[in-house]
C-alpha cells in the first residue's frame, strides 16, 4: 500500500529531477507557475480514538449524509460527527445529543448499533439509549485510503498520526523553460502540489471543510446480517449477525471511481461515475456481479423498486464530467442485461428516493422535484419546488427528509402537488 508520503517523496524526486534537465537546456528562459499547494494536517491516532463521545445538541453546520431509524433522524456532520434528533413529531423535531466522531462522513443502523466511519477505522456504537453512547467495537484502518475534496487519496499513518486535513497555500515556483516553447517541466495536481511543502503537526485545522433507512447517496448499506461498505474502488462485506461486533469478511475490488450503494432484495445496486454494477449478495459474504449498466462519466445514485431502477446522472461540476443532465429508468428484472427504458432531461440531479408511484429528485441549487412516475414511461412532475438547493432525500410514511444546503426539511407529501412543509432545522453559517 502506497502511503501519502511516499507519493509526495516520490514527486518531490520528479520535481527535482525535472527542474534539474531544465537547468542543462540551452537557450532557455526564466518563468513561474503559480498553483496551490496543500500542506498534511496530523492527527495523533489515540486523540482520534480516545474522541469518540455523546455531547450536547451543537448547530448544524455542515450536513451530509443522513439516516432514518424508528423515530430517531441521525444527521452527519461532515467530518464531525453525528447530530442526533428526535423526530417523533416531524413538525417540531428535537436535537437531543450529538455524537463526536472525528473524520466521520458515513452511517448505517442495525438493532440499535449505528456503525460509522471514523477516518481509517470502522465503529460500532450502541445507541439504545441516545444519551449514553458507547463504542462497543472499532476496525482499525477499515478504510486505507480517503477521498478530499480536491482530489487527494491514500490516507495513511505516519509515525502513530493521521492526515486530518489540508492546509491550502497559493505558490509561485520559478523554473526555465525552452525558449519558443514556454511550458511548465510539471503539470502540478494536488498530491505532486504537496509534494513540495513540509508537513506540519499539530491540531486540526479548521481549512474547507430493526433495520434503518438511507438516503441515495449512502456508501453504507445493511443487507439482512451484512454491513457493506464502499470506498472509491472496493465493497467490503462485514459480517453483523452480532450487529455489536461486526467482523469482516471479504473486500472486493469493483471499479476505480463508485459512489453509491443501494440493497434491493438481496441483490446491490451500486452507482459509479461510469456505470451501475449490480451484485448478487445470497452468498452474504461473497457477493457476485450479476450485470452492469455502462454511461458516459457522470455521478451515478440508484434507487430501485419493482425491479425499475431510476439513476440520476450529473455531468455539472468538475468531478462528475460532461455536461448532460438525465434521470435514466431501467429494467432489472433481468439482472445480467439491465435495459434502459427511457432517459428524462434533469437540471442537475443529486439523490433521489422513491416511494410506490411517488419519485423524489433532488436538482441542487434548482430545487427538488415531485415526480409521478405511475407510468414509467411518461414521468409527470407533480411539483417543482425552487428556492431550497436540495441534496438528498429520504421518503418514508408520507414525510420526505430532505437535506439541503441551508438545512434539514421535512415535508407532508401525501398530496405531491401540494407538499406541506412541515419543519425545518437550519444550519449555522460559520463567521
Amino acid at each position: 500500500m502506497r502511503s501519502v508520503l511516499y507519493k509526495l517523496i516520490i514527486a518531490a524526486s520528479l520535481v527535482a529531477c525535472l527542474f534539474s534537465i531544465a537547468g542543462c537546456l540551452k537557450d532557455s528562459c526564466n518563468s513561474s507557475l503559480t498553483f496551490q499547494k496543500y500542506i498534511p494536517v496530523y492527527m495523533k491516532l489515540s486523540e482520534l480514538r480516545a474522541s469518540v463521545k455523546r455531547e450536547a445538541p451543537r448547530a448544524i453546520e455542515q450536513p451530509g449524509k443522513i439516516y432514518l431509524y424508528g423515530k430517531y433522524i441521525f444527521l452527519n456532520e461532515l467530518n464531525k460527527g453525528v447530530h442526533v434528533i428526535d423526530n417523533t413529531n416531524p413538525s417540531a423535531p428535537n436535537k437531543i445529543a450529538f455524537i463526536n466522531i472525528p473524520g466521520n462522513v458515513d452511517i448505517a443502523v442495525k438493532n440499535n448499533i449505528l456503525y460509522a466511519d471514523s477516518y481509517i477505522d470502522l465503529l460500532a456504537l450502541d445507541i439504545s439509549d441516545p444519551q449514553n453512547v458507547r463504542e462497543t467495537k472499532r476496525i482499525e484502518f477499515a478504510f486505507p485510503y480517503r477521498q478530499y475534496d480536491f482530489g487527494i487519496m491514500g490516507v495513511d499513518t505516519v509515525g502513530g498520526r493521521v492526515v486530518v486535513d489540508f492546509v491550502v497555500k497559493d505558490t509561485t515556483v520559478q523554473y526555465q523553460c525552452k525558449t519558443g516553447n514556454n511550458f511548465p517541466p510539471i503539470a502540478y495536481d494536488a498530491v505532486s502540489n504537496t509534494a513540495l511543502v513540509q508537513s506540519t503537526e499539530g491540531t486540526k485545522s479548521s481549512a474547507s471543510m430493526a433495520l434503518g433507512k438511507s438516503g441515495s447517496l449512502a456508501r453504507f448499506t445493511v443487507l439482512s446480517n451484512y454491513l457493506y461498505t464502499i470506498d472509491r474502488t472496493r465493497l467490503s462485506a462485514y459480517e453483523i449477525t452480532t450487529p455489536s461486533a461486526p467482523a469482516k469478511r471479504n473486500t472486493i475490488w469493483i471499479n476505480s471511481d463508485i459512489e453509491t450503494i443501494f440493497p434491493y432484495k438481496h441483490h446491490l445496486f451500486i452507482g459509479s461515475m461510469t456505470g451501475m454494477f449490480i451484485y448478487d449478495a445470497s452468498n452474504p459474504a461473497y457477493p457476485v456481479n450479476k450485470g452492469v449498466f455502462s454511461h458516459l462519466r457522470k455521478c451515478d445514485p440508484v434507487v430501485v423498486q419493482d425491479d425499475i431502477a431510476y439513476v440520476t446522472l450529473r455531468g455539472s461540476g468538475n468531478i462528475c464530467g460532461g455536461s448532460t443532465n438525465e434521470l435514466h429508468v431501467l429494467d432489472v428484472a433481468d439482472l445480467s442485461a439491465p435495459r434502459l427504458l427511457k432517459s428524462y432531461p434533469m437540471s442537475s440531479p443529486y439523490g433521489l428516493g422513491i416511494d410506490g408511484s411517488k419519485l423524489f429528485v433532488c436538482e441542487g441549487e434548482f430545487g427538488l422535484k415531485f415526480l409521478n412516475v405511475e407510468n414509467i414511461t411518461n414521468i409527470s412532475t407533480a411539483k417543482w419546488l425552487e428556492g431550497i438547493n436540495a441534496y438528498d432525500v429520504i421518503p418514508h410514511n408520507n414525510v420526505l427528509l430532505v437535506t439541503a444546503k441551508d438545512g434539514l426539511y421535512q415535508y407532508d407529501y401525501t398530496d405531491q402537488q401540494a407538499p406541506k412543509l412541515l419543519s425545518k432545522l437550519s444550519i449555522t453559517v460559520k463567521q
